[in-house]
């Protein structure tokens, strides 16, 4: 069997991609009945040869499936601590607020979660200590100082290191005809950690929160003058597509001409087609262009899970953030090549991806308010199969 099965494999791999192509990029997974669509193939193509026993070295390889998700907590504070000015918790309303972010935790059921807008990380570890599966987890904060949002990373796997970015690295300082732009810092910090997924291998996550599209608007201008809207979102803009960048310089260095997984987590304030977006993962290679030269690409390349799950089902739900009736994506998943199923050196896949968006009101249609509890931003797991 083991000498069929080389013969024959590449057959089997160019009717695989001929049958994704023409059910729109559906996925075979080895949840179905036999086990996989390559083994059925494989059955059809080698005949008699498929049902001889298999020999112990063509075992199946022993996986592990790892849940990621990015939780966006909707300023997690302290109560009766002052926030944004005026805004404050109740003990009554704080708890909950512990209440429900623990329940979303539990169904996230993830391995690891990225965690955005988090003022104090007493409050989240008060929240963790009674969540049963997270209560020995990791968490890892970036600056956390209590008088502004900041993120942080929750592990139930070994954490190596971990380093924590505020300024842009000198070679993503940005100029414009000679002039530079005077944006040489995150808004909110960047966190990257690096964990052991297995005795085998390795990754480095990025938890990220960009600058919203929320106007940036000097305090002296009339802020219903529509000059000064238009201005304060161009000024919001060039702020996010700076950090953008710098992420993007960031990432380089980690991925190029290595190969370990990396995944960015987080809510990056902007749609999966936007530049911004587009900016952090980078831009697929030109079909025309050379093997080599599209390896090169592709070895710094990101791919969106939002993406990988509409090319493996018939309907796509994903939405993150609802204002004035607008369905966004902002929360958002990416992963390198290493977990990319086309990528035939992988050492993982995305499976499968959930949004829990279930509480999220659109007000433009209905009389009910969004709870001050909860959160605004709805939460999303990646499952990654691990297959080294």
């Amino acid at each position: 069997m083991g000498k069929s099965k080389s013969k024959h494999r590449e057959s089997i791999q160019s009717e695989y991609a001929r049958v994704a192509s023409e059910t729109g990029g559906q996925a075979f997974t080895d949840k179905d009945t036999l086990k996989g669509f390559e083994d059925v193939l494989e059955k059809v193509i080698c005949g008699s040869c498929a049902s001889q026993p298999e020999t112990p070295s063509k075992r199946p390889v022993r996986q592990k499936t790892l849940n990621v998700g990015t939780f966006n907590l909707y300023n997690l504070v302290l109560p009766n601590v002052t926030y944004y000015e005026t805004n404050k918790y109740s003990p009554e309303l704080y708890q909950r607020k512990k209440t429900w972010i623990a329940r979303q935790i539990e169904q996230m059921d993830a391995d690891i979660i990225g965690f955005q807008e988090l003022f104090h990380e007493e409050a989240l570890r008060e929240i963790l200590t009674e969540t049963p599966d997270c209560a020995n987890a990791n968490l890892i904060t970036a600056n956390p100082t209590g008088d502004k949002p900041t993120v942080a990373l929750l592990s139930k796997v070994p954490v190596l290191n971990h380093q924590i970015f505020t300024e842009f690295p000198e070679k993503a300082r940005i100029d414009m005809e000679g002039t530079d732009i005077p944006l040489h810092s995150f808004s909110r910090p960047l966190l990257s950690v690096d964990l052991a997924l297995s005795d085998t291998v390795e990754c480095t996550v990025f938890v990220a929160h960009l600058k919203s599209k929320r106007p940036i608007i000097p305090e002296d201008a009339d802020r219903s003058d529509p000059v000064e809207k238009a201005k304060g979102q161009a000024r919001a803009l060039l702020r996010r597509a700076a950090e953008a960048t710098a992420l993007r310089v960031i990432l380089m260095e980690t991925l190029q001409n290595r190969k370990r997984p990396v995944i960015v987590i987080g809510d990056l304030n902007d749609s999966g087609l936007a530049v911004t977006s587009k900016i952090i993962s980078g831009e697929p290679p030109w079909e025309k262009l050379r093997f080599a030269q599209k390896q090169e690409i592709w070895d710094v390349l990101l791919y969106s899970v939002k993406d990988i799950q509409a090319r493996q089902s018939y309907g796509d739900f994903y939405y993150t953030h609802i204002y004035n009736g607008y369905y966004e994506s902002l929360d958002h998943i990416m992963v390198s090549e290493e977990l990319v199923a086309q990528n035939p050196d992988r050492i993982g896949k995305v499976t499968y991806v959930s949004v829990y968006n279930d509480h999220l009101i659109d007000e433009t249609l209905s009389y009910e308010d969004m709870k001050k509890w909860k959160s605004d931003h709805g939460q999303v797991v990646a499952s990654i199969r691990l297959e080294s």
